[in-house]
Formats: C-alpha cells, sequence, structure tokens
C-alpha cells in the first residue's frame, strides 16, 4: 500500500507540474495580447499596397530656338520641340474605407496616375479607379469596382486625440507589402497636433493644416496609409516625414513624421464624391510682407510680428474687398497671423468664390474685411 500511495503522490505530482506549467504558458500568452495586438490584428485586413504607373513628357527643344525669336531666322528654320513620353512608376499605401471597395491614399501617391494596383492582403492584384482628388490637401479617393464584401475600417475623431497616446502607423515601405502581401507596423506616440506648414512639389503648392505629429516610424511608401489609434479607429493618413537620412529608395524615419487628421480628409472626401474635383483656381491679387523691426520703424508702428499688405493689383479680390497697402492682417477666418505662412495656409486651402473674413489693423482701428476668392479669368 505505502508503495501504490508513493506512486500516485508522484502521479499527482506530476499532472500538477504539468497543470502549473500550462497555466504559467497561458497566463504569459495571454499577458502578450493588449489594446495595441488587439488593433493590430483589426486593422491590418483592411489596408492595401498601391502600385501606380504615371505617364510624363520630357520636351527637348533645338539650340537654335533661341535664333527663332528672330523674323529673320524664322524663314528659314522650321524648328518644333519634340515631346517624348514614358512611364513612371510608384507605390505607395492605401487603406478601404467601405465593405463597396472605396480606398483613401495621398493625391502624391496616386492623383496623377494612369493606372492604379491595388495589392490586397488575401494576395489579389485588382485595378482601382480614381473618383477623384485634391492636390492642395493631399487627398486621393480610389474605388475598387464589383466588390460587396471587404473589410473596411471605422474613421475616427480626430479632434478628440491626446499628446502621448498610442499612435500606430500601417504602411508599405519600399514596397515591402508586395513581398508576403502584409502591411508593415510601427508603433509610436502622438506627439504633437495642429501642425500647420506649406510644401512646394512640381509647381503644386500642397496645404498641410491641423497636421498630427508622430514619432512611430514612416518611411517611403508608407504614404497614404492610416494613423490608427489603441482602438483600431484611423485617426489620420500618413503623408509626410522629416528626414536627414535620403537613399536611391527614398527616406527613411527619424522619428518626425506628420499625418493628416481624418476629419480633414472626411471633408475632402465628402467635396470629391459631391463635385469630383475641388476648384481652387482663384487669385486674390494682394502681395504680403513679414513684419519685422525695420518694417515696422518704416511705417511708424510698434507691431513687430504680422502681415503688412505690400500692393494690390487694381480689381482684383483684394482691390474689391477694400483691403489697402499698409493694412496689417491680424486674423484670418479665425487664425491668428503671425507670419507669412499663417496666411497662406488659410488662404490656399481655400476654394474659389470661398469668403474669406480677415480682422486688420488700419490707423490703429481693426477693421473687418470680407476677401472673396474670385477666378478673375473666368467669364462672368
Amino acid at each position: 500500500m505505502k508503495m501504490k500511495h508513493f506512486f500516485v503522490i508522484i502521479l499527482y505530482l506530476i499532472i500538477s507540474s504539468s497543470s502549473l506549467q500550462k497555466a504559467i504558458s497561458d497566463d504569459v500568452s495571454s499577458s502578450r495580447k493588449n489594446a495595441l495586438t488587439t488593433a493590430i490584428k483589426k486593422v491590418s485586413p483592411a489596408i492595401v499596397g498601391i502600385n501606380v504607373t504615371e505617364m510624363k513628357q520630357v520636351v527637348y527643344r533645338s539650340p537654335f530656338d533661341d535664333m527663332m525669336i528672330d523674323p529673320f531666322f524664322k524663314q528659314f528654320f522650321n524648328s518644333k520641340p519634340r515631346v517624348e513620353n514614358y512611364e513612371v512608376k510608384g507605390l505607395g499605401t492605401g487603406f478601404i474605407i467601405s465593405k463597396d471597395g472605396y480606398i483613401l491614399t495621398n493625391h502624391h501617391v496616386a492623383g496623377n496616375a494612369t493606372k492604379v494596383v491595388v495589392s490586397m492582403t488575401d494576395g489579389r492584384q485588382l485595378e482601382a479607379k480614381i473618383i477623384g482628388s485634391d492636390a492642395t490637401s493631399d487627398v486621393a479617393l480610389l474605388k475598387l469596382e464589383g466588390e460587396s464584401d471587404l473589410p473596411y475600417l471605422k474613421l475616427g475623431d480626430s479632434d478628440d486625440l491626446m499628446i502621448g497616446e498610442w499612435a500606430i502607423a500601417f504602411g508599405n515601405p519600399f514596397g515591402l507589402f508586395d513581398v508576403n502581401s502584409k502591411p508593415t507596423v510601427t508603433v509610436g506616440v502622438i506627439s504633437n497636433s495642429g501642425v500647420n506648414f506649406i510644401h512646394q512639389e512640381n509647381n503644386i503648392t500642397r496645404v498641410y493644416r491641423n497636421m498630427i505629429q508622430t514619432d512611430a516610424a514612416i518611411s517611403s511608401g508608407n504614404s497614404g496609409g492610416p494613423l490608427v489609434n489603441s482602438n483600431g479607429e484611423v485617426i489620420g493618413m500618413n503623408t509626410v516625414i522629416f528626414s536627414t537620412s535620403q537613399g536611391t529608395l527614398g527616406a527613411g524615419s527619424i522619428g518626425i513624421g506628420y499625418s493628416i487628421p481624418i476629419n480633414r480628409v472626411k471633408q475632402i472626401v465628402d467635396l470629391i464624391k459631391e463635385h469630383k474635383e475641388i476648384q481652387r483656381d482663384f487669385d486674390t491679387g494682394i502681395n504680403v510682407r513679414e513684419l519685422d523691426e525695420n518694417l515696422a520703424k518704416y511705417l511708424g508702428i510698434k507691431k513687430t510680428r504680422g502681415v503688412v499688405v505690400f500692393s494690390i493689383s487694381r480689381n482684383s479680390p483684394g482691390d474689391v474687398s477694400g483691403l489697402e497697402p499698409g493694412d496689417i492682417i491680424l486674423e484670418a477666418e479665425g487664425v491668428k497671423i503671425y507670419r507669412e505662412e499663417d496666411l497662406l495656409v488659410v488662404i490656399k486651402d481655400g476654394f474659389t468664390d470661398q469668403t474669406i473674413r480677415m480682422i486688420i489693423q488700419r490707423d490703429d482701428k481693426s477693421v473687418e474685411i470680407s476677401l472673396k476668392l474670385k477666378n478673375l479669368k473666368r467669364k462672368k
């Protein structure tokens, strides 16, 4: 009996040890699961890689073109510039926002594409149609035709952000999505919000307004991908990186990336769906200069921060509004104006026929001005 009891005890200890090990293993496994891993698993199926084809033109001119200005030489030479078209390939990221196949990405990724191929996480490659895009806000809306039950992301509220909260960036850096049909995930925090700046690219003025800054790594190819919170809700579209690291494949992250707030993207998408194209072909006719100590002294004023109207074209929107040279622009559409870029962000982000309300200082008085953004070339 004693020997039997001994074996029973040994067996019990073995079973208990096995159960304990399993319990520890289960506990460790469950501890690895958190809000981030849950959000990543939830979001990943709706991320897509984007491959685009654009047609570019190169104009080759004759070395004798400068001579053609002279009428004497024109009678001997009939030089015409030679135009050649060539294809340019590009890539980026997008994310599905509806079960019937609407996709968001950046304008600089797909806005000028002649062909867009979308790589899905199930391995399929589908051609997408460009519904519309806006170069200024850098937003493009694509559509996969014939789809009805796709995974899609919930758009959150970018006005409800906390500095320091988790931020998860999904993307296709350097085309890695095509390697295994999976997005690359990086994690950081919301570093800042409400950042405004302007970027000039190929004669296009892009207005980045109220941008979300994050230290989640964003590299070339991540453009157009979503920035999501720990609930898996989209709070921004990854768009711009500041980088000192530049290679033949593009720029790498140094921890300073910017996303377009999703509330701004929603507004642009609504306009694209309604109008297909957002009209921004206007001119104000005003030239401004930033105030500094020397200019303030010349104008005889104490204020050294702001923007002063330097000149106004006759019969331009600025002239019609009642603006005068020497006026100091203090506010535009509720935005305080401290430097020239503050004013440009508001005006360049406007729409044709929109009225911009300004508060100016004139002769030590505050005056409200309404500036209508008109296209003077368009027939009335």
